[in-house]
């Protein structure tokens, strides 16, 4: 069967099933998976707009737009996955952005959404890897929250306690819909054939 490198279902079903351990060292930086890389993060940021539910100092439900990344980390790992969510990260600041502090720029947006490449870290455990990368994800923002938004926490709330709720009002949703669609994926067979 000749395949066609423009059409990326016929690439990803040519490859099949490699193993992380042949995995070349620079395989990140071929053309292939950056064009990857840059449509996983394109679905990705096209999920993001899509109107959901917004917090009044950022965060916010998406319709699954952590997806495209979680797929692209189980599927070609961390050192990919980490890659494509800081990029990811930068994309998001530069459509959505809440610029306060540098630091909280860092950990909202780069560092933030390159937690969602620890998923690359269970490529067989799918479920387990979504909750790893949202927990990392939301650890960066119940950091910044405190530290740089403690001033919005009501009288007497501890800022951390504050950060919690209110990062965690957002972040459950996205963890229970992330795990919801990758579940269906994976019972569909539709994560397997694209492994």
């Amino acid at each position: 069967m000749v395949v066609d490198p423009m059409n990326l279902n016929q690439v990803i079903l040519a490859e099949g099933n490699k193993h992380l351990s042949s995995i070349n060292r620079n395989e990140h930086k071929s053309p292939k998976i950056l064009a990857e890389v840059a449509i996983f993060i394109a679905l990705a940021t096209a999920l993001s707009m899509i109107p959901g539910w917004h917090l009044p100092q950022g965060g916010s439900v998406t319709y699954a737009s952590m997806v495209p990344l979680l797929w692209l980390a189980l599927r070609r790992g961390p050192k990919v996955g980490i890659f494509a969510g800081v990029v990811y990260g930068f994309v998001q600041l530069a459509i959505l952005s809440q610029v306060y502090y540098p630091t909280q720029v860092l950990l909202d947006y780069p560092l933030a959404f390159g937690c969602i490449g620890l998923a690359g870290f269970f490529k067989n455990h799918t479920i387990t890897g979504a909750i790893v990368a949202i927990i990392g994800r939301f650890t960066r923002h119940l950091i910044s929250g405190a530290i740089f938004f403690a001033s919005y926490a009501p009288s007497g709330m501890n800022p951390w306690v504050y950060s919690c709720i209110y990062n965690g009002s957002f972040m459950v949703f996205e963890l229970l819909i992330s795990c919801a669609v990758l579940a269906l994926l994976q019972k569909n067979r539709v994560l397997k054939t694209y492994m």
